[in-house]
């Protein structure tokens, strides 16, 4: 399967199962047996598919006792196998597991100090089992709220899997149409427009705002991931999105900040990728690293926004905010500040930027390293086609740091964009693990 179409399915990086043959006997049977009971839905990452049974801190081990270097998975934020959220989960196992209709200290204290890493104005939280609820809730609301339907996203955006997500997540590919009611602009890359970025970006919504409008849609929400990672990861300008935000409330829509990726301080600074642009969402939607692998997610309001829409509309979610979950999800919050992670992600991806942006220099295969914090994007262009982007040269360089014992992936509409975004317990040494590796596999040839 040519990286093209591998693209177009959703499956950058994803294993060939037209490579089975090639893998090891026992990795072989493992991938066979696997795909007998999982089905074709299921896929795999790299060229020769890595099997976990155990993570600690930054590492995954295989069956072998193998260790690989973890740059990529934010869900386990505070690294894998904590031993502080194993406690957590472990001792309110021993107590209780149940739904939020009961009265319970647990949520409400976690609730009150997840609200606290938000600005005043955002009041209310309901929590979802996955990031897809939170942000199919935002959806509805925002839909109540406005009385419209009419959605913006950007060209390769990712924000779930429930029909209504789905619908607006052009990243999944041309076999799962975007809904009519759902307009596309470009990413915010600042090469489109270098002289006055954004007033181009802003012009980009404004001109989605009138193609809605022309085919009978009012504008309900735009919808965004605020670091754009699907997209190819797009951080800066910071105040990128000031103009948007201005533009969507102007056309009576409101502004949906996906943070399932950004959020819990991974982009460095402040705890909210938004918060790097000097905005305040209307809902911002959190979930993944929430609960450092544990499932809970929620939806963030801005409190009129739910006067009506819980007034006329019953929304419960049996799992969304279970005991165990909660528990989980504030030892999280404690470990990110004991642990001073935010602060971390801002050192040691200071470190990781600037490390390849050396071992990179004079290379006309990188053509932009970006990125804020420990979310890190690496754009690989063709040398042979100037301005062309480079998805197999991406994906090679994927599968070889794998071979290296380094686990990363890629991203963006053509899949070029290498994407680095390991748990924010990644420390300075893993990053200098990380660059050697990096700079054996750019030096050396395919």
């Amino acid at each position: 399967m040519n990286s093209a179409n591998s693209i177009s399915q959703g499956m950058t990086n994803g294993f060939d199962r037209g490579r089975l043959d090639t893998l090891p006997v026992e990795l072989r049977d493992k991938v066979e047996r696997r795909d007998r009971v999982l089905g074709p839905g299921y896929r795999l990452f790299y060229d020769v598919p890595v099997e976990v049974v155990r993570g600690s801190g930054t590492y995954l081990y295989d069956s072998a006792g193998t260790e690989y270097l973890d740059a990529y998975n934010n869900v386990p934020c505070v690294g894998h196998a904590h031993p502080r959220i194993v406690d957590a989960v472990h001792r309110q196992m021993q107590l209780v597991n149940t739904n939020t209709r009961y009265v319970q200290d647990l949520v409400v204290n976690y609730a009150e100090d997840l609200l606290s890493t938000f600005p005043d104005e955002l009041g209310n939280v309901t929590f979802t089992s996955t990031g897809s609820e939170a942000n199919d809730l935002a959806l509805r609301v925002s839909r109540k709220v406005t009385g419209s339907e009419g959605i913006i996203v950007t060209a390769n955006a990712y924000h779930g899997l429930t029909a209504a997500v789905a619908a607006c997540s052009p990243s999944l590919g041309i076999n799962s149409p975007l809904g009519p009611h759902v307009r596309t602009i470009p990413p915010p890359d600042p090469r489109m427009s270098p002289s006055n970025f954004p007033t181009y970006f802003a012009t980009e919504v404004h001109r989605a705002i009138a193609e809605l409008r022309r085919h009978g849609y009012g504008l309900s929400a735009f919808l965004a991931d605020s670091i754009f990672s699907s997209d190819g990861i797009f951080a800066d300008p910071q105040g990128i999105l000031a103009p948007v935000i201005d533009a969507v409330h102007a056309a009576g829509g409101l502004y949906i900040a996906d943070e399932v990726q950004p959020g819990f301080g991974r982009t460095g600074a402040q705890w909210w990728g938004f918060q790097r642009h000097g905005i305040t969402p209307d809902i911002v939607t959190v979930g993944k690293p929430m609960g450092n692998g544990l499932p809970i997610a929620a939806a963030v309001f801005k409190p009129h926004l739910l006067t009506d829409f819980g007034r006329d509309i019953r929304y419960f979610n049996t799992f969304g905010g279970n005991s165990v979950s909660i528990a989980a999800a504030h030892e999280v919050l404690r470990v990110i500040r004991d642990e001073e992670l935010i602060i971390n992600a801002e050192k040691v991806g200071t470190i990781l930027r600037d490390g390849i942006t050396q071992i990179t220099s004079g290379d006309p295969r990188f053509t932009d390293i970006r990125g804020a914090g420990l979310f890190i994007g690496v754009e690989m262009g063709s040398t042979e086609h100037p301005g062309s982007p480079d998805p197999d040269t991406a994906t090679s360089l994927v599968n070889r740091l794998r071979d290296r014992r380094v686990l990363i992936s890629a991203s963006g509409r053509h899949g070029n964009v290498l994407k680095i975004r390991p748990p924010m317990a990644f420390r300075s040494a893993d990053a200098e693990r990380l660059l050697t590796q990096f700079e054996l596999v750019v030096r050396s040839e395919p």
